[in-house]
């Protein structure tokens, strides 16, 4: 390779790479965690190496150049080469101090990850533990996690995943919303009973319907996408919504819907990087995280 052509710093083609991913210098400089006017310098020094103009502001976001598309490709092949970089020296590192980052869907990350995280605290002060709480897929390819707590078995290569346990969901409502709706015993009582949805597509509807309700999206007049806000507004009395079995059957005033309905069940996959689980503190919150995950949760539990 001719090392003597390659006439343009790493960092500022960074820079230029999460600037037009992010849509603006701003978002880059939060993501990047740097002050904005760096992170345009370092883009208008890349654009003075290549000769080249990147971007033309479009309003208060900025937009591609023809030039700028063009090497975006390379650019990000290059982010994602170093991403491999990193991940590698991460999995060969054999400290168990550091940083763990830990996603998992909200009502999980609020509910069963405290007491798992107090255990680690405990036996490994060490460790920092960051939990992103999300209910999207975050990409841990891309380091934007260490470990997943997952619904779903991954399918990419570089992904190594365990299934710890199955899980229950059920339905659940307050007391004085079933005294309300006079106390149903069938499912056939559930029919004009109101329950909250998580999105407007039809998959709730259909789902319950397959489990021998019979309902329509009239029967959905509340909608929310969060899952604290859904069990909170099951609480509340508000309608019939979907909680996770360990954490519904704890909650005082608040009772299963048709104690012998079908619960659903679904699986719950631990995920990590391939290189990443090489190493000994991802390793280590991997299977303390599969240990207590794993254990029975029973009525009660906290």
């Amino acid at each position: 390779m001719d090392w003597k052509s390659v006439k343009f710093d790493w960092n500022r083609a960074r820079a230029f790479l999460v600037t037009a991913e992010e849509g603006s210098l701003s978002a880059a400089a939060r993501a990047l965690g740097m002050a904005q006017p760096t992170l345009g310098r370092q883009v208008d020094a890349l654009e003075a190496e290549l000769g080249v103009i990147l971007f033309e502001r479009a309003g208060r976001g900025l937009t591609l150049t023809p030039a700028g598309l063009e090497l975006l490709d390379h650019v990000r092949a290059m982010g994602e080469a170093a991403g491999r970089v990193s991940l590698t020296a991460s999995g060969q590192a054999q400290s168990i101090e550091g940083t763990i980052c830990i996603t998992a869907s909200e009502i999980y990350s609020a509910y069963l990850l405290p007491p798992i995280v107090a255990r680690l605290r405990r036996e490994q002060p060490g460790i920092e533990v960051e939990i992103l709480a999300s209910n999207a897929t975050i990409d841990l390819k891309r380091r934007e996690a260490d470990i997943a707590i997952r619904s779903f078995r991954p399918t990419q290569p570089d992904l190594i995943a365990r299934k710890v346990c199955d899980d229950l969901a059920r339905l659940y409502a307050a007391e004085s919303y079933l005294e309300r709706i006079g106390n149903p015993e069938t499912p056939e009582d559930l029919s004009n009973a109101e329950f909250i949805g998580f999105d407007t597509t039809s998959v709730m509807v259909d789902g319950l319907n397959r489990l021998g309700l019979s309902l329509t999206q009239k029967n959905f007049p509340v909608l929310t996408g969060n899952h604290l806000v859904h069990w909170e507004l099951v609480k509340a009395g508000v309608a019939i919504g979907i909680v996770p079995e360990a954490i519904g059957d704890r909650e005082p005033g608040v009772q299963r819907v048709l104690a012998d309905f079908t619960p659903m069940e679904f699986p719950i996959w631990l995920t990590a990087h391939r290189e990443l689980n090489t190493s000994r503190r991802v390793r280590m919150v991997f299977d303390l995280l599969a240990e207590e995950l794993g254990k029975p949760r029973r009525q009660g539990d906290r």
